[in-house]
């Protein structure tokens, strides 16, 4: 008897597009036969491969005339897509106060914890098969852009001492956990993979239509589909998502592990445990109160939450008595016991509780909280922050206090463990002197930081994700609690209290979709090698990954499967290539928050030229300064190391001006090269910004800043390196300017957008007429708002006006140009023309002198000349 075909889960349904796309209809598809693993099979003696090539018209996608492929006129089928993370709420609003405040050649392998791991070259190897014609017979639809991956250039030059300039590099930025609308392809099978190599089947590969055997795109080599490609026509291929969409999700549905809870639950049951630290002051535990009742009163109703709280002691608060406030007491000095841990976790009390029935008592636990009272330093306070931490994932590991209906119900999905500190942990295991002056200081922080990252490993492990919101004016000892984050897949994040932006934080992090066991391999053409990957993530062992005969991917182990998070990609030709396009297969396997198993794969070509100005002008620039930003970052671990990447921000501009420049006539002076007129400028922000600059006071905030850097979205990461600076203008509308010092204009009002900071400055002139300052003022925060909406971390946004103590943290962000001549002025911020000759007298009357280079002066002291801007 024939088994009926698997039903879609609820998450995926398989309804099809509107009646405007052209869509596969049941009785138009292929008749297939029951799935099996594609095998490798050879082409029969008989007949020459060319032979069956011009019998089946060699498959190709894209052309003008019809029966070619996928045309540009008619776009691809859409189907539905899985389920997209959650949209955040509008920001929390308790009272509080506002918030204050690369290496010159090819690597290693390298990860964003900067641990060095080795990496083979992969091998060039035949596999004894006749090639493919390189040309295809007619021109595929170029797909370079991608919303998973941004080349650093849309093409690759073919000679090896052009292309692999190592002040330039090529590379990629890739975020594969990244959702959009319409998402990818949805194919609710397995995926037909190289038996050779292990590339997935794709837009690009040849299919012979009838035997309906396809080439791989990275080895050449010939490969069965079990009868699945087997078409009349070329046409007919076009029904299946692999031949019309660059990116496919594979999702094969239902739970993975025994004892989890049914897919459309298992969202809600991955708790948050709430770890508060009980060694504030008055002040700050006014502010976390108020940011803590907001935040529960967000979660969903069904949303299940623990809470503990610790100082010298943990207190882990029981939900058992109903209305009833009460908590179990472990010491703090030492990580809990096994015996205390079987006594929760098989006791009758009740840690993990749905807000539903906890919400009154979850407040009243927040409004019991009470002040430090010993008279005592916050820094010399004791803080058992690890040994806290150990007790709930213990909890999360252990068997659930939900018995409903009698069945142990073990949590699905990524579990988050917050924790809200405000100062180091100084007591217990993971703990370090309070002070640095201690004898034994560096030892101690060391042997710390290696506990921090066992621990760390033990929460990723359990699926379990560890975010550090930390606030406050007392120093946190970065260095040691980075470890735990950062392992476990979750970040660290310091704020000035526990007010606005930190409960906006708190919310976004609790929300924030997270796939677990995730994997990303990367497979390229045999021309390109991989030479350094940065992300959240680390080389993965060989058994947590299928192997083919010759498969030569680099597969990295994720923490986690986030849209927030990216990975930098460096790459290399390895000789010339004499190939016209060069291939890019990325495919990522996880599981979802739903627990879906998903493979997502996207493929991408790029060609190849011989033209230095034409791959010139194929350069992406915000996507080249963001890689050189987060390869020159990885090696700035401390604040001497900073000021050295500093240093190497310059030459590697004088290299690229010096292999692409021009030497100007009668002259020893460079003229930078005109296709990359921005990416100076952007450099140049990094170098005197808070990533490598000293405007940011304390090295832990440029430290937590650097590791976020190294992590985050290429959205994120592109503002956090040059901030958008945009002018208030009448009507409410805003105008995109250079982010320069001439902007800070006395009738205006000016938004900065800095990433993990947007500023709003209001003239003194605009601030003395009341109604158009509120009216510009109500613009500017409502733009903030919209700019950072679902941005996480969330930025704290400051405003003030022109000339006040505070207006400082603006006037830092900006390129001082107040300096340069008028010409040069007037070239970089064209804005100038507007404005009368009173109103330019007025502003450069406002500027006062300061020793920091303008842009131009810091070109002209490397010996170059600026681009003109385009």
């Amino acid at each position: 008897m024939d088994t009926p075909p698997p039903q879609a889960p609820a998450q995926y349904s398989s309804s099809f597009s509107p009646p405007s796309v052209t869509t596969a209809r049941p009785e138009n598809r292929i008749n297939r036969p029951p799935f099996s693993s594609p095998l490798a099979t050879r082409l029969s003696p008989q007949r020459s491969l060319q032979d069956q090539l011009l019998l089946s018209s060699s498959r190709s996608i894209g052309s003008p005339d019809t029966g070619s492929g996928v045309s540009s006129s008619s776009p691809p089928t859409q189907f539905s897509t899985p389920p997209g993370p959650p949209i955040f709420s509008s920001p929390l609003r308790p009272a509080a106060v506002p918030f204050q405040t690369s290496p010159a050649s090819p690597q290693p392998v390298a990860f964003s914890s900067g641990s060095t791991l080795p990496t083979s070259s992969p091998p060039n190897f035949t596999n004894g098969t006749t090639q493919f014609p390189l040309q295809y017979t007619s021109a595929v639809e170029e797909t370079i852009e991608s919303p998973y991956v941004l080349f650093s250039a849309h093409k690759v030059l073919k000679r090896k001492k052009q292309a692999n300039v190592s002040s330039l590099g090529f590379g990629a930025l890739v975020t594969p956990g990244k959702e959009i609308n319409p998402g990818p392809q949805v194919v609710q099978r397995d995926a037909y993979r190289c038996q050779n190599c292990g590339a997935y089947s794709n837009i690009y590969s040849e299919v012979l239509i009838s035997s309906g055997q396809w080439q791989c795109v990275i080895c050449k080599r010939l490969n069965s589909s079990d009868g699945e490609y087997i078409a009349a026509s070329k046409e007919d291929l076009r029904h299946l998502p692999e031949f019309s969409s660059p990116s496919i999700d594979y999702v094969q549905s239902g739970n993975r592990r025994p004892g989890y809870v049914p897919v459309s639950d298992s969202r809600m049951s991955a708790p948050i445990f709430l770890v508060i630290d009980e060694c504030l002051d008055e002040a700050h535990l006014q502010h976390l109160q108020g940011s803590l009742h907001a935040f529960v009163d967000s979660l969903p109703q069904n949303m299940r939450i623990g809470i503990i709280t610790y100082g010298r002691t943990i207190s882990i608060y029981d939900f058992s008595e109903g209305s009833v406030a009460s908590a179990d007491v472990l010491p703090g000095g030492n990580s809990p016991s096994e015996e205390s841990l079987k006594t929760l976790i098989y006791g009758t009390g009740i840690y993990l509780s749905p807000m539903h029935a906890s919400l009154s008592v979850v407040h009243t636990i927040f409004s019991s909280l009470r002040p430090y009272r010993l008279n005592l330093p916050e820094a010399v306070r004791d803080r058992c922050l690890g040994a806290a931490v150990e007790a709930a994932m213990a909890i999360i590991q252990g068997p659930s206090a939900d018995m409903s209906r009698g069945i142990i119900k073990r949590p699905g999905g990524n579990c988050r463990i917050l924790v809200c500190a405000g100062g180091p942990n100084t007591y217990g295991p993971g703990s370090v002197p309070s002070f640095l002056s201690h004898p034994n200081y560096p030892y101690m922080e060391k042997t710390a930081m290696k506990w921090m990252e066992h621990l760390g490993q033990g929460a990723h492990r359990n699926n379990i994700i560890v975010d550090i919101l930390c606030a406050g004016t007392c120093p946190v000892r970065v260095p040691v609690l980075q470890p735990l984050a950062k392992s476990s897949g979750g970040v660290l994040l310091l704020h000035d209290d526990f007010g606005e932006a930190f409960g906006v934080n708190l919310q976004r992090a609790s929300i924030r979709a997270a796939g677990s066991h995730g994997l990303l391999e990367i497979r390229c053409s045999d021309d390109i090698l991989v030479t350094q990957v940065i992300g959240p993530g680390e080389e993965a062992p060989a058994d947590a990954h299928e192997t083919f005969k010759n498969d030569s991917s680099f597969c990295i182990q994720m923490h986690s499967v986030e849209e927030t998070q990216s990975f930098s990609l460096s790459m290399e030709t390895k000789g010339d290539i004499r190939n016209d396009y060069v291939y890019f297969q990325f495919a990522v396997r996880y599981w979802n928050v739903y627990q879906a198993d998903i493979s997502r794969v996207i493929t991408m070509r790029l060609p190849t030229v011989d033209s230095v100005s034409q791959y010139l002008g194929s350069i992406q620039e915000n996507v080249v300064a963001v890689l050189i930003a987060k390869r020159t970052l990885l090696h700035a671990k401390t604040a001497a190391d900073a000021i050295d990447m500093r240093i190497t921000v310059d030459e590697r501009i004088k290299d690229i001006a010096s292999k692409f420049g021009l030497l100007l006539p009668k002259s020893k002076l460079v003229r930078f090269p005109k296709e990359l007129s921005t990416l100076p400028e952007m450099l140049f922000h990094l170098r005197r910004g808070p990533l490598l600059g000293n405007i940011v006071g304390h090295e832990d905030e440029r430290s937590v800043l650097r590791n976020l850097y190294l992590n985050a979205s290429y959205e994120l990461s592109l503002r956090m390196l040059a901030p958008l600076c945009l002018m208030h203008r009448e009507g409410g509308t805003f105008e995109e300017l250079p982010a320069y010092d001439l902007s800070m204009q006395s009738n205006s009002a000016v938004v900065l957008d800095h990433g993990t900071d947007v500023f709003i400055w209001l003239g003194n002139e605009l601030t003395a007429e009341e109604g158009k300052s509120a009216a510009a003022l109500a613009a500017c925060r409502t733009l903030a708002e919209e700019l950072s909406e679902q941005r996480f971390p969330a930025p704290r946004i400051l405003s003030f006006k022109e000339g006040s103590s505070q207006a400082r943290y603006f006037v830092s962000r900006l390129i001082p140009a107040h300096k340069d001549p008028p010409y040069e002025q007037e070239a970089r911020f064209p804005q100038l023309h507007t404005l009368s000759a009173g109103q330019r007298a007025r502003l450069k009357a406002s500027f006062f002198h300061t020793d920091d280079q303008s842009f131009c002066e810091w070109m002209r002291s490397l010996k170059l000349v600026a681009p003109e801007p385009s």
